[in-house]
């Protein structure tokens, strides 16, 4: 038997984890003939049939199942073993930040020429998600979040205290009573966000007339003069109405996994992150 390239084992458990050959591809940032080539690939050299093909999907054959708990094995091991490789790196090359789209958007990306003279060899990389990226996988090196992760094998620092505020152009407000505001919000897939839920009280009964799951297309609305929104301090405009306060804070923590935080290139980066944050977010 062949030796394996143990890079296929990876669209093996991406096939595994996406539930389908098309969910791997989109994991994997690759067309979907490519999973179904690597994995062919592997069952060749395995003499193995992994999966059977259906029209309305793949599944696992026995053999599959049987190599699953020991391919998952060695995937967290080679995993380990790069983060491991990450940390014991040097201060030159890559490091990839995750954070959430506003975030990315309206902090990190306009600040980027200021940084860049203190980044010496090293390039950034920006992922603006909403979702969390996994770090112990290594889709990214840092990760700003809003929600303190509780894994023990991750290093977390708090960097800024975000303040929400009332906003509205002055235009809008000028020509219509309170009682009259129409309001712009998240749709119901974030209407657990806090800053949706205090709005929804604030509004009292009254209309909202544009709701978004982005909170880019809601800034923009409120910049047009569509309606009332609630806004972090970070962006610029429209004002914050004046008389209203509204108490929601939102911690931003700085997440490293612990194997990773050891890299000069990856220290030196979350120290910049970490320093700018606190200097332009208001804590």
């Amino acid at each position: 038997m062949d030796n394996p390239d143990w890079n296929d084992l990876r669209y093996f458990l991406a096939v595994i984890e996406a539930g389908s050959l098309s969910g791997a591809a989109r994991a994997l940032g690759v067309e979907h003939t490519t999973v179904a080539r690597r994995i062919e690939a592997l069952e060749q050299v395995l003499g193995l049939r992994l999966f059977d093909r259906f029209a309305r999907g793949w599944s696992l054959t026995e053999a599959g199942q049987a190599l699953l708990p020991q391919a998952r094995r060695i995937g967290d091991d080679v995993l380990g073993l790069l983060r491991q490789a990450a940390g014991a790196s040097s201060a030159q090359g890559t490091v990839r930040i995750s954070a959430p789209p506003a975030i990315a958007a309206h902090w990190i990306a306009p600040r980027l020429a200021a940084l860049r003279p203190h980044l010496d060899a090293i390039d950034i990389e920006l992922a603006a998600e909403a979702g969390h990226a996994d770090l112990s996988r290594r889709d990214a090196d840092i990760a700003l979040r809003y929600q303190r992760p509780a894994a023990p094998d991750m290093a977390v620092r708090a960097v800024a205290q975000v303040q929400y505020r009332v906003c509205a152009t002055p235009a809008y407000v000028a020509d219509r009573a309170a009682e009259d505001w129409e309001f712009i919000g998240y749709d119901d897939s974030l209407s657990e966000a806090p800053q949706q839920q205090w709005l929804e009280e604030f509004a009292n009964g009254r209309r909202f007339t544009f709701r978004s799951n982005d909170l880019a297309t809601i800034h923009n609305a409120a910049l047009t003069g569509a309606g009332v929104a609630v806004l972090p301090d970070y962006l610029d405009g429209p004002p914050a109405l004046p008389g209203i306060d509204c108490p929601i804070q939102r911690q931003l923590w700085m997440v490293i996994h612990d194997d990773v935080r050891k890299s000069p290139r990856v220290r030196k980066v979350a120290d910049l992150l970490a320093d700018s944050l606190s200097a332009s977010i208001k804590a």
